[in-house]
């Protein structure tokens, strides 16, 4: 198989999630070779960091490469989404500190992309092949990814919160189903208590019932949730009786399960390209993914 870019350019703008600057963002084809490769165009037209795992310099609630003065966050979305469509080569120009949320989710990305066929270059894909497992643990949190040889990439994920609202949720992908359709559509989520530790720690500026699953473990009062919508920039804000807020409908039943697959997908691309493993994780987050993407990489390096 032959490396991949895109035959066109795409542009999507919007606010970050925890920033809120306003950003236009555009990802365009890039040379054999390149991976994925961020530029601040508002930093000058030198100003690129790669999307390797190298660069991670946190997983506060999201992924953020940097080098030197160059920072990029919550990227986990858009390299998801990269991966899903199958493309090894991009150049993403950004204006801003933070690739826009859009509606909390890759759907906007492989709607556009995934509309125009792919370019097939003159270079052979770079597989990374892992030597032997591969597991990382948060011992704390009981969280683990287990990385295992195997001919062909899967995932196999789970969620606990030890949420009444969500349960336990389990979910599959594999390149015979299709990401575009089961995977990228599906929305990041919080809990209602989070947002205001969030907010203090000047997190989730650009968050509001548009762009995040918001769910609700307890009964809250009026007045918490006038707040509550103030704080979301919202006139108001309800609660569902299935625990979520403003009456949203789920994408999916395991909507939230289905996201946290798009993130450690978006996160494991840091590992460099596309795994032939089996990637097993029980309750990932940012901060386990990027580890396990560096592991990797010191394994094939």
């Amino acid at each position: 198989m032959n490396q991949k870019t895109l035959q066109n350019k795409y542009t999507f703008e919007g606010k970050g999630l925890h920033t809120g600057k306003f950003a236009h963002m555009t990802i365009g084809p890039a040379l054999a070779g390149t991976g994925i490769r961020f530029r601040r165009t508002d930093l000058g037209t030198g100003a690129f960091v790669d999307a390797v795992a190298e660069n991670v310099s946190s997983t506060a609630r999201s992924t953020t490469i940097s080098k030197g003065r160059v920072s990029v966050c919550t990227i986990e979305h858009v390299l998801s989404a990269l991966t899903g469509l199958d493309i090894d080569n991009a150049l993403i120009d950004i204006d801003s500190p933070e690739v826009p949320i859009l509606d909390g989710s890759a759907r906007m990305y492989v709607e556009a992309m995934g509309q125009d066929p792919l370019v097939e270059q003159d270079a052979p894909r770079k597989w990374i092949e892992i030597r032997e497992e591969i597991i990382v643990r948060d011992r704390k949190s009981g969280s683990y990814v287990r990385i295992t040889p195997a001919e062909d990439l899967s995932y196999d994920v789970t969620i606990d919160f030890n949420s009444r609202v969500l349960g336990v949720q389990d979910v599959h992908w594999d390149p015979s189903l299709d990401y575009s359709n089961e995977i990228g559509p599906c929305r990041t989520f919080c809990f209602l208590h989070e947002i205001e530790m969030l907010l203090r720690f000047g997190l989730v500026k650009g968050g509001d019932v548009e762009n995040a699953i918001v769910i609700v473990e307890k009964p809250v009062t009026a007045r918490k949730l006038s707040r509550m919508a103030k704080a979301l920039g919202q006139p108001e804000i309800s609660v569902s009786p299935s625990g979520y807020l403003s009456n949203l409908e789920l994408r999916f039943p395991d909507e939230c399960g289905r996201h946290k697959l798009l993130d450690i997908m978006g996160d494991l691309r840091l590992a460099g390209g596309f795994l032939k493993a089996n990637v097993c994780a029980y309750k990932p987050g940012h901060k386990i993914n990027t580890i396990t993407a560096k592991t990797i990489r010191e394994q094939i390096i």
